[in-house]
């Protein structure tokens, strides 16, 4: 059964790529790819695929492609 995660993105970092989890369960998503045609959606993906230890097939963007808020879904 796939589980969602919600996370919050700060694309062009220089501190990323970094994961940290919010005192509410939410992610903080920091990755160093900028906020255009999707780059950053990807970055996203393969920094929660190598966090979770999941291929990156397995992540998927549900909710938030363009907005600093995002839910994506992690298949087991």
């Amino acid at each position: 059964m796939p589980s969602t995660v919600r996370a919050t993105i700060t694309p062009n970092s220089r501190k990323g790529p970094l994961v940290d989890t919010l005192p509410d369960g939410t992610l903080r998503l920091w990755v160093r790819a900028p906020a255009v045609e999707g780059k950053a959606n990807r970055a996203a993906a393969e920094l929660l695929a190598a966090h979770f230890g999941v291929p990156k097939s397995a992540v998927r963007l549900t909710a938030g492609a363009t907005a600093r808020y995002k839910r994506f879904e992690i298949a087991d």
